[in-house]
């Protein structure tokens, strides 16, 4: 298993196209095979400024998944709302506390 976390940054009058995106499509991408965890964060102090966090089973699952039709269509209508390009980090968990 592996996290990716992507930051991105809309323009203002962006913010409730990509809410409503993101609320159109969120179940879709959560049960994109392999997809074990999906999250939507907004920056506190930022505005514009949000953060996906989804847990994948493998590297291969996410490339799949960026490789899709699905993906391409909704990466299409997310990537014009931009205010700065997005930034993606995939990275391993160490530890876990619960």
């Amino acid at each position: 298993m592996f996290i990716r976390i992507v930051k991105l940054t809309f323009k203002k009058e962006n913010i409730a196209s990509f809410e409503q995106l993101f609320e159109q499509t969120k179940h879709r991408i959560r049960n994109f095979e392999g997809c074990l965890f999906l999250e939507l964060y907004r920056d506190k102090e930022k505005e514009g400024v949000f953060f996906t966090y989804s847990k994948w089973e493998s590297p291969a699952h996410l490339e799949q998944y960026r490789k899709s039709d699905f993906f391409k269509q909704v990466w299409g209508q997310t990537k014009p709302l931009f205010r700065e390009r997005a930034e993606a980090w995939s990275v391993d968990p160490v530890k876990t506390l619960t």
